[in-house]
């Protein structure tokens, strides 16, 4: 898949970490978006069923980040959900931000502005 390349030369990561990361941030997508609004996303982009299935199981910090959620606490338990699954597939939590615009450019590059205005209302 072509963002996964991306990701794996960019970053320097496998693709085992490249499809669980983008995972992570597809599965955020459409938790915070709806099935409606997310399939505008998915009908963009070739293979985001696949990388769903490759988000790792949540461990402590995706409980952590539901309960931040639920106490109004948002952003920080979106940010406590992706730091947890990336540490599982063994990368920096400091490479959310670098995961993020090269998936964002993507999305844009494959659904054009108003999929990357979506993209980005969650991911910022």
């Amino acid at each position: 898949m072509e963002l996964i390349q991306m990701l794996v030369d960019q970053l320097g990561i496998n693709k085992e970490q490249a499809s669980g990361g983008a995972g992570l941030l597809f599965n955020l997508a459409k938790k915070k978006l709806g099935d409606e609004n997310f399939k505008k996303i998915a009908d963009a982009i070739p293979g985001v069923q696949e990388l769903l299935k490759a988000v790792p199981a949540e461990g402590v910090g995706g409980m952590l980040g539901k309960l931040a959620a639920k106490v109004g606490a948002g952003d920080l338990g979106n940010l406590a959900s992706l730091a947890a699954g990336f540490k599982k597939l063994g990368l920096n939590a400091d490479l959310i931000q670098k995961f993020v615009p090269i998936v964002v450019n993507f999305v844009q590059s494959k659904g054009g502005d108003t999929v990357k205005k979506l993209l980005d209302s969650v991911l910022k």
